[in-house]
């Protein structure tokens, strides 16, 4: 059983390792989030240029995790993954595994947001589909409601 919480990330540094369109939605997440963002990998998705961060072109290394908040792994790689898992839990530092909850120490749930109203949904990383499914039927009802969130 996991524990939700939002969290202030504000000014926070957050380490990303992988570029690809897993570790963009994060990353585009957390810089809303307004986390101070490092991403590692040798090549990234070309809308990486485009955000606010800073992109060190190189593969992971163990010191990476040193001084983070957060860290996200989303390489396509098991091995990668696992090492940064390892190096991650080693510093006492949370870690989150893209498709591996069992190698996480929190998930990312599915999320929806309308002005100051965030909704969460998960299925403690068992099914994503219907934590995905089930956001969008309460976004479907907010949208038959007009309910635009809590910014009035």
């Amino acid at each position: 059983m996991y524990y939700p919480v939002f969290l202030d990330l504000r000014g926070s540094k957050v380490l990303v390792v992988g570029a690809g369109k897993v570790a963009l939605r994060k990353v585009k997440g957390l810089l809303e989030a307004g986390a101070r963002v490092t991403v590692v990998s040798p090549d990234a998705d070309p809308e990486f240029a485009t955000l606010d961060l800073e992109w060190k072109a190189r593969c992971f290394d163990w010191d990476d995790v040193q001084d983070q908040v957060l860290v996200y792994t989303a390489t396509n790689d098991r091995a990668v993954n696992r090492a940064v898992a390892e190096a991650a839990r080693a510093r006492g530092v949370w870690v989150n595994v893209a498709d591996a909850p069992e190698e996480c120490s929190f998930l990312v749930p599915s999320r929806l947001t309308r002005g100051d109203l965030q909704v969460a949904v998960s299925s403690s990383g068992r099914d994503p589909r219907l934590s995905m499914a089930l956001r969008k039927q309460i976004e479907d009802l907010l949208d038959a409601t007009g309910d635009q969130g809590l910014s009035r």
